[in-house]
């Protein structure tokens, strides 16, 4: 299908500095858990979104320096010349995509505490060090001869960086991660040196290091400057005011301007926080400022959208990393006119998850996120089916959907049966909250994958039981039924039934999600799920005049969800909406009409007024088809069955993600040779060295 010519802007050449994009697509420097513990998968990762058509792959930040690292998280490094092998094979790979390499080096000085080199952290001024946990460590103030000594360390890292066949370097001021940025800022720059005061001191650090870089590697690189417009601090932070001027003095230093907002949780918002484009706001009219290029971030998965920033002369480059990640492909699909085959990002920061975790990045649209290497998973690309074998699939939820979207690909004559009247399982129900409308999409990309593939059969309003399916002849049968929410209390702090009285009103969220409502006006939402559930039901129950009390055993509201940079922005709306939260309690009783917690730490309880009592704790699988057919497997013989497998929260209850994964997983196995007892993926090894 020939391109849409409304898009042909979005494929024009951009020239930066020495080098040129071959198009307007730009994958923005992002983490991904793999870093230096797992580098092919990053490898693997990067160059599959070069071939699906990114004109620029930038890498995560990457340390330049061992007086400053960030572990426990697990990023890239560029210490010293034995870690240039990584760096020329990423490069290689990119390049053979016909695609440019960047590298974001990064010093991160007192956002990181280096607990594994035990260097004391160095920052502006004299302070904690500003990281995701209150760490009892300190950065020194830096003196004359530290700064210098950290130019010489950029310097030496870019043409590291150069050697290794980059094409852009990153000089890093962004996210609150990076000491360029700290100098900047007011908050964290007490200085009264010539590094300190006004803002042509604060800035003179990035200054110097930005033409220090070009110095180096500008013959051939481009240099770029990854840069913070606005902390959201008011005057104690950086504020758009001086980001403008900044861009006004140096604008014409770098080749590039990358553009972000003060720190990662607001760069980064979930959908629930912030709509497609949502930073526009912040980077509108400092294009004027530079006639270097500029790209900048928005969660962008519409060509539409993306046109209008470029035509409208916000942004040169589209700038993207969870979009990238969601589809690899996306450039491509736009260039060949498959819009309809975009899995567009769902803005839910599962991906970001992986980081802060410390493991593989993963992506609730895009299963193969950190497989593409360990498990040889391609985001397009399935290979063909092994046999004529007929599958059956009890469960349209995101589990049952990917794997009938995965096996529909490989060429398998599949039945999809589904119980009710509409596909997406808990996906169907959960994009009705309040906030969560983009997580439809999981439904709707495989959906409409499913409507082009003739070997694929949807049966509705078919809720079937274990004779039923025996009956029907299928080689294979998988269930992926879902799971229920328990009424009885246990989740993560009580691992015992609840007393609870009979006449109490007790609602969990699918009573909720089904549209019933509490009798009364008085709510205790008790969440000892930790995720997203209890922080959004307590959003709708607010939102629709119910008085709510959220309690909890963590000692925030959703606290999981720091994973998801997200937590901050949950307790703040709840707050606004008046919502009452009591945290470090836990549910102890529900009587008619009132509850009863218990403090954690003491014991001590009391009794609060409700009318009815919300459960957003653990969850039951929906396993009985599943256990009925094991039961009944001496009959499998005679029914022509070979096997029978159970995925997704039908199997172990958790995220949409990791339904889709098991999905995809099962699709991929299918067939494929039995491997007893070995490790199912590839796994990165380190080499001995002689002591």
């Amino acid at each position: 299908m020939p391109r849409d010519p409304r898009y042909d802007v979005l494929f024009e050449p951009v020239k930066i500095g020495p080098v040129t994009a071959k198009n307007r697509f730009y994958q923005v420097p992002h983490c991904n858990g793999q870093g230096y513990r797992d580098p092919s998968a990053m490898i693997r990762m990067r160059a599959n979104k070069a071939a699906g058509g990114w004109a620029v792959l930038c890498t995560e930040q990457v340390e330049i320096h061992h007086s400053s690292e960030i572990t426990p998280f697990i990023e890239l490094r560029l210490w010293d010349d034995r870690d240039l092998p990584v760096f020329e094979r990423l490069t290689a790979a990119i390049h053979g995509e016909n695609a440019l390499a960047g590298i974001e080096l990064a010093y991160n000085g007192m956002n990181g505490p280096n607990f594994y080199t035990r260097e004391p952290p160095l920052g502006p001024s004299h302070l904690p060090i500003a990281t995701f946990t209150y760490d009892p460590v300190q950065a020194r103030a830096m003196d004359l001869s530290d700064i210098r000594d950290l130019r010489r360390w950029h310097r030496n890292a870019a043409i590291r960086a150069k050697r290794a066949g980059f094409d852009l370097v990153y000089v890093y001021a962004a996210h609150g991660f990076s000491t360029f940025q700290h100098f900047l800022s007011r908050r964290t720059n007490h200085r009264s040196d010539e590094y300190g005061g006004s803002l042509e001191n604060r800035m003179r650090l990035l200054r110097e290091v930005t033409e220090d870089t070009r110095d180096a590697v500008g013959d051939r690189c481009a240099v770029v400057v990854r840069f913070a417009v606005d902390e959201l601090m008011g005057a104690d932070g950086i504020t758009r005011t001086e980001a403008e001027d900044v861009i006004g003095r140096m604008g014409e230093i770098p080749d590039l301007w990358d553009l972000t907002l003060g720190s990662w949780e607001n760069d980064s918002r979930t959908a629930r926080f912030v709509a497609e484009g949502g930073e526009e706001e912040f980077v509108r009219g400092l294009k004027r400022l530079t006639s270097k290029p500029v790209v900048g971030v928005g969660r962008f998965t519409s060509p539409d959208e993306m046109v209008r920033q470029i035509k409208s002369g916000i942004l040169d480059f589209i700038g993207a990393a969870r979009p990238s990640i969601a589809d690899p492909f996306l450039p491509k699909k736009i260039e060949e006119g498959r819009i309809d085959d975009i899995r567009e990002c769902i803005g839910c920061n599962i991906c970001i998850s992986g980081d802060m975790t410390m493991s593989p990045s993963r992506c609730t649209q895009n299963p193969a996120m950190g497989e593409e290497w360990r498990r040889g998973w391609h985001p397009e690309l399935i290979r063909a089916k092994q046999s004529d074998a007929r599958v059956l699939i009890v469960g349209a939820g995101p589990a049952g959907l990917e794997a009938a979207r995965a096996l529909g690909q490989r060429g398998y004559e599949v039945a999809l049966a589904e119980a009710t009247t509409e596909l997406g399982g808990r996906v169907a129900r959960e994009c009705k909250l309040p906030g969560l409308a983009t997580w439809g999409r999981v439904r709707d990309y495989r959906a409409g994958q499913i409507a082009k593939m003739p070997n694929v059969e949807i049966y509705y309003d078919s809720r079937l039981d274990a004779a039923q399916v025996l009956e029907f002849g299928f080689d294979h049968v998988l269930v992926a039924t879902g799971a229920t929410w328990r009424r009885d209390g246990i989740a993560h702090h009580l691992l015992q039934p609840l007393a609870i009285a009979a006449e109490a009103e007790v609602l969990t969220p699918d009573d909720l999600m089904a549209g019933k409502r509490p009798k009364g006006k008085s709510v205790l939402l008790y969440d000892d799920d930790h995720y997203t559930m209890g922080g959004v039901l307590a959003e709708l129950l607010a939102r629709e005049g119910f008085a709510v009390t959220l309690v909890t055993p963590a000692a925030e509201v959703s606290n999981w969800t720091q994973n998801t940079l997200e937590q901050f922005h949950i307790q703040a709306r709840l707050l606004e909406l008046d919502v009452k939260i009591l945290a470090g309690r836990v549910l102890s009783a529900i009587h008619r009409g009132e509850a009863e917690t218990a403090c954690i730490y003491t014991g001590r309880t009391d009794r609060r007024a409700a009318d009815a009592v919300v459960l957003v704790t653990a969850r039951l699988p929906d396993d009985r088809l599943y256990l009925d057919l094991r039961a009944r497997e001496a009959a499998w013989r005679d029914a022509g069955l070979r096997s029978v497998k159970c995925a997704g929260d039908a199997w172990a209850p958790s995220t949409i993600a990791a339904a889709v994964y098991a999905g995809r997983r099962y699709a991929e196995e299918l067939d494929a040779p039995e491997i007893g007892d070995a490790v199912p993926f590839k796994r990165e090894l380190t080499a001995l060295l002689r002591d």
